[in-house]
């Protein structure tokens, strides 16, 4: 029950009643949790690997997005797994089937969205995995629910990047859930889990006909035992998707793999920064064409961005970075300059800069120096923004009126 409800509740009511039906712990007593780090770019094979690994009878993956179930779904049937996809975008038609072929076992492996997700009750759910790091407890507590119910043991695994564990961690205190931080199951791993459960699946005691045992004294003449059964499993593995190999879970891993993240030419980069960030509502979908049109380059021309909660640093490679700032000052206060938006190059990455904020107290502060405007959120509209404790706009910075995005950055 929502707080501000309990709330109300004491406040109006007289002599009532609470029946609780959960203890006060939170989470789920028959989930196993686990948490696999993985180098960012290999979040797919580990989707793959932890599949192959668990062999569930059904399996459920939750994605962020729409696109990113479509890209997964497509991902896996490719790779020769029973999939069906569940998001917004499938109609309630589309989603009853899918949620039959997983009930018939004609698929095992199910992608979808947290809103698609809702609702879903199946008895054979055995493994949960969180592709995408949840947006908080609650979702991960819901997500996590889907398996280990009706007194069934079942295990929710986080799928998390290397620079995301601490984030992690702290949402899993706050659920008051301890999970297992374990290595993604490797090849050889799971081909031992493969031999055990062959083994079982083929001395486990089956019915035959006359039929069967003509055919099997056919082949018994034309082949000895041993290559019979040698067929067997290679029949039996051939139908077995290939695990991945993953990189190791190491201090020097981490920081190759932090190398590798830098596209090809951004190994020589220089740092910019904005005086925008989230609290100001700042999209890449917004910054990428402002970018483009004040400094007169091009997207491929724009590394990593990395937006905090006041202000955003964005890469340009070091052979166009004296073009780019040229430009900016070229722009600035003309046409397509929003006022306030002050972009300049930076003397440190983003991480010295946080650890700067920090240490000055500057992380709750209403923004870094210069006034700022309100960036176009594609999905909360253009009004001004909201003044968080009094629910009043707050007031604009600047003599123009808040900036809207037009046509061409929709």
């Amino acid at each position: 029950m929502p707080r501000p409800i309990e709330a109300m509740a004491r406040r109006y009511q007289n002599g009532a009643l609470r029946i609780s039906t959960v203890g006060n712990e939170r989470g789920h007593g028959d989930i196993a949790y686990q948490a696999v780090t993985v180098s960012p770019s290999e979040i797919e094979n580990a989707v793959v690997n932890l599949l192959r690994f668990h062999e569930a009878e059904t399996a459920i993956l939750f994605c962020a997005t729409r696109d990113n179930v479509r890209h997964l779904h497509a991902t896996l049937q490719e790779r020769g797994f029973a999939v069906v996809a569940l998001s917004g975008e499938h109609s309630q038609s589309e989603r009853n089937q899918a949620l039959q072929a997983l009930r018939d076992r004609r698929a095992r492996v199910c992608v979808a969205t947290d809103v698609a997700a809702r609702g879903i009750d199946l008895p054979s759910l055995s493994l949960v995995v969180h592709v995408e790091i949840p947006r908080d407890a609650e979702t991960l507590q819901h997500r996590s629910g889907r398996t280990g119910r009706a007194g069934k043991k079942g295990t929710a695994v986080l799928i998390v990047p290397f620079p995301r564990r601490r984030r992690v961690e702290s949402m899993l205190q706050h659920a008051r859930i301890n999970a297992e931080w374990i290595d993604a199951p490797s090849p050889d791993d799971i081909r031992a889990q493969d031999r055990t459960r062959l083994l079982s699946a083929l001395l486990a005691p089956v019915e035959v006909d006359e039929t069967d045992r003509e055919l099997a004294e056919a082949l018994l003449a034309e082949r000895s035992p041993a290559d019979i059964a040698a067929m067997l499993v290679r029949a039996h593995r051939a139908s077995l998707p290939e695990p991945e190999e993953l990189m190791e879970n190491t201090p020097e891993a981490r920081r190759a793999a932090q190398k590798e993240r830098h596209r090809p030419g951004f190994e020589d980069a220089v740092w910019f920064r904005m005086n925008v960030g989230r609290r100001h509502n700042a999209d890449p979908r917004w910054i990428l064409p402002l970018l483009c049109r004040r400094g007169h380059i091009t997207r491929n021309e724009i590394g990593a961005i990395r937006i905090a909660p006041n202000e955003t640093h964005f890469q340009v490679p070091l052979a166009v970075a004296a073009k780019f700032n040229a430009a900016l000052k070229r722009t600035a206060g003309g046409e397509g300059d929003e006022e306030g938006v002050l972009i300049e190059q930076s003397n440190e990455a983003p991480r010295e800069a946080a650890r700067r904020n920090r240490e000055h107290g500057r992380d709750n502060a209403a923004g870094s120096a210069g006034a700022y405007v309100r960036p176009r959120h594609p999905h909360k509209g253009n009004g001004p923004r909201q003044d968080r404790e009094g629910g009043k706009p707050a007031p604009w910075k600047g003599k123009k009126k808040p900036f809207h995005a037009g046509k061409k950055d929709r």
